[in-house]
């Protein structure tokens, strides 16, 4: 099993703090003989009769020194787990998980907007100091 992101229980926690349970820790994508392990699966109930949205997040933290580098693996990994739960759970969105200082710095870059866009790549920006869910990103 991968190892955890240095920020996973950062995010982890910040999204049971906005109103999300935690339903797989990690969670595992199987398509063919293909088995990928994301970081989380999350469900927020709407209401008792309307269900609930689920989610699955994978969590970077991009502390290394080549930004573009990990995010070029971290794209990567989004449209795999992207494509095989279109076809498994299509009722499932996938999301980036990244925290604010990442964002701020680099996400926001207009290079960097225009892949997000390209590839429609949602994105949990989350303060990871305080463990707060501070935008979700569509």
């Amino acid at each position: 099993m991968p190892a955890k992101d240095v920020y996973h229980d950062a995010v982890k926690n910040a999204l049971i703090k906005d109103g999300w349970t935690i339903t797989f820790d990690p969670y595992l994508i199987k398509y063919a003989e293909v088995k990928l392990v994301a970081d989380l699966a999350v469900r927020k109930s709407l209401s008792a009769t309307k269900g609930g949205r689920q989610i699955v997040i994978e969590v970077k933290s991009f502390i290394g020194r080549s930004p573009m580098r990990e995010f070029e693996t971290a794209l990567g990994q989004y449209l795999i787990y992207q494509t095989f739960l279109s076809v498994t759970h299509p009722e499932i969105t996938v999301y980036l998980a990244v925290g604010k200082s990442i964002y701020e710095r680099f996400f926001k870059q207009v290079a960097i907007q225009l892949i997000l866009q390209k590839f429609q790549v949602f994105l949990l920006v989350a303060d990871i100091k305080n463990e707060e869910v501070l935008e979700w990103i569509n």
